[in-house]
């Protein structure tokens, strides 16, 4: 499998394409935005008009979409994939949406004879860019032994986790402790900040015990710093933690903590500091603790 076509050049998309340009793949791209695809087109990628004449063009397509919705205009509307589908087309999804809306993104692909992989990651575009993603997949096993030879180019370890849906539940799971995480974080460190205590010391304790994360080991101290190189940005996480709190009631249980993160990250938004990478919400706590 050689031909690759990707629909969705944000961040972690472009480093997706990128590294697999420089593998020797023949890449084929379509972004909503054009500006997106100068970069790729530059590395040598060919840039079609619609995700029809990306499917025309591929063996396998990577979906990195904001949301389920914009999974099911690229997929099933005018133009879209299902409209360029041809006898060995596979279409996996590397968007972060609810496992239900994906069960029934890959039925639908069905009634047009495509078999939908999902294929959520860990990782942001600094490690894609080198192929050090981790991947969560779920969907037709036959389907993902076609495609595990440009997978595991991705991603240094790739889990294969059963049907439909799976992936996208650990992946939510794994978003929630981002998220916890990076409030721990922040909380941490205001309060060192107030008990005129350096922040940088209780790290350093953190570190050396194994309460320890990579966050707290390579994002944390740029959170004292005020540095936020944007791999995920704070609005992205927020629209990830809607949907874990839309998948939590649809299984009919309660995440009191997540709900209340929800809520914070909300607010943060609103406050103008979502288009700074995830950690930065620090700064909104700061900023409701008078703090500079």
């Amino acid at each position: 499998m050689k031909k690759i076509g990707i629909i969705g050049l944000g961040m972690l998309g472009n480093a997706v394409a990128l590294h697999l340009l420089d593998l020797g793949f023949e890449v084929t791209v379509f972004n909503r935005t054009k500006e997106k695809t100068i970069q790729v087109r530059e590395k040598g990628a060919k840039v079609m008009t619609s995700p029809k004449e990306v499917a025309e063009n591929s063996e396998l397509i990577i979906t990195i979409v904001k949301d389920a919705a914009a999974v099911k205009e690229i997929s099933f509307e005018k133009d879209g994939i299902t409209e360029g589908k041809h006898e060995k087309l596979i279409v996996a999804d590397m968007s972060t949406i609810d496992p239900l809306e994906s069960k029934n993104i890959s039925r639908k692909f069905q009634e047009h004879n495509i078999d939908k992989l999902d294929i959520p990651v860990m990782g942001g575009p600094n490690v894609a860019i080198t192929g050090n993603l981790v991947m969560m997949v779920s969907g037709n096993k036959e389907s993902f032994d076609c495609c595990k030879n440009v997978f595991e180019k991705i991603a240094n370890k790739v889990f294969f986790l059963g049907e439909s849906g799976v992936a996208h539940s650990v992946k939510l799971a794994m978003n929630l402790q981002i998220t916890m995480l990076a409030l721990a974080l922040s909380e941490g460190i205001i309060l060192m900040k107030k008990a005129n205590v350096d922040p940088k010391i209780f790290l350093k304790i953190l570190n050396s015990t194994y309460f320890k994360t990579g966050m707290s080991e390579k994002k944390a101290f740029k959170m004292v710093d005020s540095k936020f190189d944007a791999t995920f940005t704070l609005s992205n996480l927020k629209k990830d933690i809607s949907t874990i709190t839309s998948a939590a009631k649809s299984l009919g249980i309660e995440l009191p903590m997540i709900k209340k993160a929800e809520q914070v990250y909300e607010n943060a938004v609103k406050e103008g500091f979502g288009e700074i990478d995830y950690t930065g919400i620090i700064e909104y706590i700061k900023k409701i603790n008078d703090l500079r």
